[in-house]
């Protein structure tokens, strides 16, 4: 499953997710940033989309409003593989980065 296969309401699932595994360390990390950046290109998100996206890198995504039970079965591989790109994209990774992603990936497989 590619990104270009998602529907709105899952890119920007996708990118709740992964701007929550960035702030894991409360910290976003210029590489962090640069790779939401990225993302939103790739996806091509439109403007009032990149708004919520930016937001989520100034407050992040509340707890509950990340339920993985939500991402459907198709695109659990790309969420995993994307969330373990950011964790690894600053260089270093956090106790709580690793914890998040397991979790994740126990959830989803």
């Amino acid at each position: 499953m590619s990104m270009n296969q998602l529907s709105k309401e899952d890119r920007l699932r996708l990118m709740k997710f992964v701007c929550s595994f960035a702030w894991a360390d409360l910290h976003i990390a210029e590489s962090e940033r640069r790779m939401v950046q990225k993302l939103v290109r790739r996806l091509k998100l439109t403007k009032d989309e990149r708004e919520i996206v930016d937001g989520w890198l100034e407050i992040p995504p509340r707890a509950e409003e990340l339920d993985p039970g939500q991402i459907p079965d198709a695109h659990r591989a790309l969420f995993l593989t994307t969330a373990r790109e950011m964790i690894e994209v600053d260089g270093d990774i956090a106790p709580e980065e690793v914890e998040n992603f397991e979790l994740l990936e126990q959830l989803l497989t």
